[in-house]
């Protein structure tokens, strides 16, 4: 979905829009998206600045990141994201800018496109370091088994003979 800056007004515009998780292209390691991407917000013009906000929802799955099996994870995330034509940005490269003006983005020819700006709040949603349970083993670094399934039995005092002799270093 593309929304153009000149048909923002003051006004709230209502949207309530479903995108295919594929159209979303989430194209990172450890994280996909299930069914669609739900989002029902508004766009409105205020102090001359298009705002998108909304709560997106979706249901995510990620690896865990001790023994990296699935996790089911929903996402649902209020979101107000700004956005300026490119007119309304500085031109000169030295021109210091307020705290302010780091939260907004510039609508390149004039369009917002909404499947990027969903797509940007789901990655900042996903959790950085997901794990399955705080009790999760992970995985053995000897066999790789997963630790949560089996008892491996590897030796985890057993040095690598590549560093045997830092071993009679004291």
């Amino acid at each position: 979905m593309i929304i153009e800056l000149e048909n923002i007004g003051v006004r709230a515009k209502e949207i309530d829009e479903s995108i295919a998780a594929a159209d979303i292209g989430l194209d990172t390691a450890g994280a996909c998206l299930e069914g669609t991407v739900r989002f029902r917000g508004e766009a409105v013009r205020i102090d001359g600045k298009a705002h998108l906000r909304g709560t997106v929802q979706v249901a995510a799955k990620v690896d865990c990141s001790r023994c990296l099996e699935p996790i089911e994870r929903p996402i649902e995330t209020f979101f107000d994201a700004i956005f300026v034509s490119s007119d309304m940005m500085p031109e000169d490269a030295e021109t210091v800018l307020a705290d302010a003006d780091l939260d907004e983005s510039v609508a390149e020819g004039g369009i917002i496109d909404v499947a990027e700006t969903l797509r940007e709040q789901i990655l900042l949603d996903l959790p950085d370091h997901p794990v399955c349970s705080e009790t999760c083993k992970g995985l053995c670094p000897k066999c790789g088994g997963n630790r949560n399934l089996i008892d491996c039995k590897c030796e985890e005092n057993e040095i690598d003979p590549r560093w045997a002799a830092l071993r009679d270093l004291k």
